[in-house]
């Protein structure tokens, strides 16, 4: 029996949750080196499964099933192919990079506060939804990964809630009410779309006699399992709208703003760079593969759902008055994109998403853990409250810059090149559609632009004069987000070829072709 290297990827940060939870109350230090520690090695078996896992090799590799519940046919069945290796691989190596930039955001608040903040808690908290984010990149059976889908809400409501951001121009009572709105909001959002998709993997059992993804899909595929139309759309309609308000998709996009605003910087980047990834990964994965058909009736409205996230989270992001709640609006833009990209039913369209989804989560680290450390030395989250900046620490403006840059796709840095593929292939099909998104290009880059020129611009306020530059444990932080960002700017290649076969097969799961170009290439 060879060992169970995806079993192993998930358990790790799970196991390493329940010790850093257990670390007795006075060694909080400890609870941090643990949680690190336990991120690297879970850093290390991802990499391994991306060394073993072969693009041009079956679709579903690695692949592990056991017995779990006989009486309804619920089987523990794990595969992956080469987004979720991709995703696995950007889970993994993002959280050491949450948990050195959230060193301090759980230490005990000042002596004298209400609140007591359990380090253990925070850094245990983010282990538990990293080793439920990356099984569920791994499963393959339906009701698994519901499990896994609705189980992720728990640690992420006590994250938002419990640990929230102390720099708040409101005082700490009303700050505490405000994180509790944001995180009931996050939960009652994610558990409507729950329910709906509960409804939806009853019914797809009810058809289908099972739960297991790649028997159902080998069933339509060969013809053996052929739905009524109606029944096939229904099931989609459930599924993909659990997959929205994960993602999020206007107009089901509200919670986010809330959610990011109120949460500190690292767990703002848990959720809109690794959680919400959970939701495009499904779509690609669940509603193409299981309901092709109802996949193509239904691509005319997402696209225009698509290009409304797109132009909508810009437009809102020009006006805001709170750096991360800009950058929220901004991330509801870029998942406009990658949703439009996943339903432009291209090649070019669904391997820039996938692409897109990788580098966002880099480049929205990049940006919103940097603004994260500004934000600590201020005590603000106000634009307004800053301002020259750069001439005091140099440093933390500059990687502040390439995180702004990368935002808004500056060619030379990595979302460019998702960017772009994802509006070729969009074009390809529906070129009104590519047109109207790239006015988001134009209102991304206003919107970054300026971000920059109000904070690190301009005269030196007396509030940042004596502002440190990045120390460094910030800069082991940012500096590998920085260089991977430059990186896969310049040479993509290495995450393309894992994602491109598993989007060949997806062009295949919905039967299309991309279009032929209207003027042949030179021979």
């Amino acid at each position: 029996m060879s060992f169970p290297l995806l079993t192993a990827t998930a358990v790790l940060p799970a196991v390493g949750a329940v010790a850093t939870a257990a670390v007795p109350a006075a060694r909080r230090t400890a609870a941090k080196w643990l949680a690190l520690l336990v991120s690297l090695a879970t850093l290390a078996l991802a990499i391994a499964v991306l060394v073993r896992f072969d693009p041009d090799g079956d679709r579903y590799q690695l692949t592990e099933s056991h017995a779990w519940i006989k009486e309804f046919g619920v089987r523990y069945e794990l595969g992956v192919d080469g987004i979720g290796v991709a995703l696995i691989a950007l889970t993994a190596l993002l959280i050491p990079f949450i948990v050195l930039a959230g060193w301090h955001d759980a230490d005990p608040l000042e002596t004298g506060s209400r609140r007591w903040r359990p380090t253990q808690g925070f850094f245990a908290l983010i282990l538990a939804v990293e080793a439920m984010v990356i099984l569920s990149f791994e499963a393959t059976d339906v009701f698994l990964f519901y499990i896994l889908f609705e189980a992720m809400l728990i640690p992420m409501y006590f994250l938002i809630g419990g640990f929230g951001d102390r720099a708040h121009e409101h005082g700490e009572e009303v700050a505490s009410t405000q994180r509790s709105y944001a995180a009931v909001k996050f939960l009652l959002y994610n558990l409507v779309g729950g329910l709906i998709m509960l409804a939806a993997v009853i019914g797809l059992y009810v058809v289908a006699g099972n739960f297991s993804l790649t028997e159902i899909a080998e069933a339509r595929a060969n013809g053996s399992l052929d739905m009524a139309t109606s029944t096939e759309r229904w099931l989609f309609l459930g599924f993909f709208f659990a997959f929205a308000v994960k993602a999020p998709l206007w107009p089901l996009h509200t919670w986010l703003p809330n959610a990011m605003g109120e949460a500190t910087a690292p767990v703002a980047v848990l959720i809109t760079a690794v959680v919400d990834k959970v939701g495009t990964f499904a779509m690609l994965r669940y509603c193409l593969q299981l309901f092709p058909e109802a996949s193509k009736w239904a691509t005319p409205a997402i696209l225009v759902l698509a290009l409304i996230s797109i132009v909508y989270g810009a437009l809102l992001a020009v006006g805001q008055r709170d750096i991360k709640r800009l950058v929220a609006y901004a991330s509801i833009s870029h998942f406009g994109f990658i949703i439009m990209g996943i339903f432009a039913m291209t090649s070019q369209g669904q391997s820039g998403a996938t692409l897109y989804m990788v580098n966002h989560g880099i480049s929205t680290a990049a940006l919103m853990l940097v603004a994260g450390f500004l934000i600590s030395r201020r005590g603000s989250r106000l634009i307004a409250d800053y301002g020259g900046v750069q001439k005091v620490a140099p440093v933390l403006a500059g990687t502040f810059l390439i995180g702004g840059l990368a935002t808004l796709s500056l060619p030379g840095l990595a979302p460019f090149v998702s960017e772009f593929l994802v509006l070729v292939g969009t074009f390809a099909e529906y070129p009104v559609v590519g047109i109207i998104a790239t006015f988001g290009i134009v209102l991304a880059a206003l919107y970054t632009l300026v971000l920059y020129q109000r904070t690190m611009t301009g005269p030196v306020k007396p509030e940042v004069a004596a502002m440190p530059d990045l120390r460094v444990r910030e800069l082991v932080v940012v500096a590998p987000l920085v260089v991977l960002l430059i990186f896969l700017g310049v040479y993509p290649k290495p995450v393309t070829d894992i994602v491109n076969p598993a989007v060949k097969q997806t062009m295949s799961d919905v039967h299309k072709k991309d279009p032929r170009p209207e003027v042949e290439a030179a021979k």
